[in-house]
């Protein structure tokens, strides 16, 4: 198999799978009750400790400027070891020594004026949560920066027997070692048919044919089973398939979306999608031709087209409303899908402050929505049949040549418009927008990106840079955002649950 996603999904499995895998450390039990709850020998921050605070300690001690009690915030080293109040010598966490962290006295108190969390919030620590926080402690309490942000890294495949026997590949080496431990045991193979059905409904969204059950029926060898997927991946049925979904993430349509929803040409930037899944295009440039094909050198007429990817948003033609604020929201628009699409962040919580979680700052949002700010778009349509400009023309054969795939017994048509990029000769400036409305301007911005996740130094600072840093080598995110999301189709539910959201 051949085609992007076995790829992906084995550098994807080897990258982050692995290092999941490898926390899994010796335990020890704790009684709880009639219950014995595993300890790791070693407390890792990320696995073990940071859901215990998110879930009981973040609501009052989290990285909310706004929420926090008591002057103490959990959500960083440096905040968590700082002295509380004038007690030079008193903190919430002291690293290494549990005995000495209030954090620890705290959780454990019997005083009800004392007890973390307070009766109030209804909100209890398990025994077992009790003992891997002075666990923790006791070990250093080390922070770590948040899994998402760390580049993946190469990580052995687990070692063993059962995987040679069972497993086909090195994701079932993976699979098998977590059974093990869980004490579980793999499933027993499913019947030809069964296994038919799966593929074809999963790649093609398609029951397979009787001809195809048979076929494969009278030879269901791994070698025939291979052929079967890369003959799927190779169809039309398997491009609209993904394209189907790759347009749910483009917020695609074929209408404006506001008040009378007026109809609009985007068919042409569909059928490239179903085209570029279709002839395998690798991920980067499909992504890059998304972005910023209209930047690429002597662009051409394809490039241009896939730029349709940044028109998607809602549009409006009604009368009463503020060009320009429309305009705005048109580019917080395409910031918003840049988050969702390839970073698998929530860019819209930093529009109107900083982000209460994740490392991205108000002025990191404004500088990601400088990449998009700079078209010659208007907010509102002169005329609710007209698209807003930049658009181009282009003729059914030219879209037929384009998407040599498409077989219409109409070669010509009239000219049709379709949305695309195109920057301004004089680029617009952009600023921090005050509560993140459109017109109440701070601090001018340029184009870049935050440091907490990739610093942006060696890239031109336009839409065709953005592409590029997406792809550096050491980028923590994209690969994981885009393999979680093929996973997620495979089997109904990511790696990691929220596909937009990593942080």
């Amino acid at each position: 198999m051949s085609q992007l996603f076995s790829i992906a999904a084995i550098v994807f499995a080897s990258c982050v799978l692995c290092s999941c895998a490898s926390e899994a450390d010796k335990t020890i039990a704790l009684e709880d009750g009639n219950k014995e709850t595993a300890i790791p020998e070693k407390i890792d921050f990320t696995f073990h400790v940071k859901p215990i605070l998110s879930d009981r300690c973040f609501i009052c001690h989290g990285p909310d400027k706004n929420a926090v009690e008591g002057d103490l915030s959990l959500h960083s080293a440096e905040e968590a070891y700082r002295a509380l109040g004038e007690l030079k010598d008193h903190a919430a966490i002291v690293p290494g020594n549990a005995a000495k962290s209030s954090l620890v006295e705290r959780i454990f108190s019997d005083d009800l004026n004392l007890i973390m969390p307070p009766p109030e919030s209804n909100l209890v620590l398990e025994d077992f949560e009790k003992a891997i926080l002075e666990k923790w402690i006791a070990q250093g309490a080390e922070y770590k920066t948040h899994w998402a942000f760390i580049p993946p890294t190469p990580q052995e495949v687990p070692e063993n027997d059962g995987a040679k026997v069972w497993g086909s590949n090195e994701i079932d080496a993976f699979i098998l070692n977590k059974l093990t431990e869980k004490g579980l045991s793999p499933s027993s193979r499913a019947s030809s048919e069964k296994l038919l059905r799966r593929i074809t409904f999963d790649l093609t969204g398609l029951p397979p044919t009787l001809e195809q059950i048979e076929k494969f029926a009278a030879n269901p060898s791994q070698e025939k089973y291979e052929e079967v997927i890369d003959s799927l991946l190779l169809s039309v049925d398997y491009a609209e398939n993904m394209a189907a979904e790759w347009m749910d993430i483009a917020r695609y349509a074929d209408t404006h979306g506001y008040q009378d929803d007026f109809e609009r040409t985007m068919w042409p930037w569909r059928d490239w999608v179903i085209h570029a899944f279709k002839e395998n295009m690798p991920y980067d440039q499909f992504v890059t031709y998304q972005l910023a094909g209209d930047l690429m050198p002597n662009a051409n007429l394809e490039q241009i087209l896939a730029t349709g990817f940044n028109r998607n948003h809602k549009i409006t033609a009604e009368g009463g409303v503020i060009p320009e604020e429309y305009r705005v929201e048109y580019v917080e628009d395409r910031n918003t899908t840049l988050g969702t699409a390839f970073l698998g962040l929530t860019l819209e919580c930093a529009r109107c402050h900083d982000h209460k979680y994740d490392p991205i700052s108000q002025k990191d949002h404004f500088q990601f929505y400088s990449f998009f700010n700079t078209i010659p778009e208007k907010g509102l349509l002169d005329n609710a049949a007209d698209l807003p400009e930049p658009y181009i023309k282009v003729t059914q054969k030219e879209v037929n040549d384009i998407l040599g795939f498409i077989n219409l017994e109409k070669s010509e048509m009239k000219e049709v418009p379709v949305m695309v990029m195109k920057e301004m000769d004089q680029p617009r400036s952009s600023f921090i927008l005050k509560r993140g409305i459109y017109d109440q301007y701070g601090d001018e911005v340029f184009p870049d990106t935050p440091e907490s996740i990739l610093p942006f130094d060696n890239y031109p600072k336009n839409r065709l840079g953005l592409a590029k840093w997406l792809f550096d080598d050491e980028h923590p995110l994209t690969a994981r955002v885009a393999v979680n999301r093929l996973w997620q189709r495979m089997f109904g539910s990511g790696i990691v649950a929220s596909s937009f959201d990593f942080g």
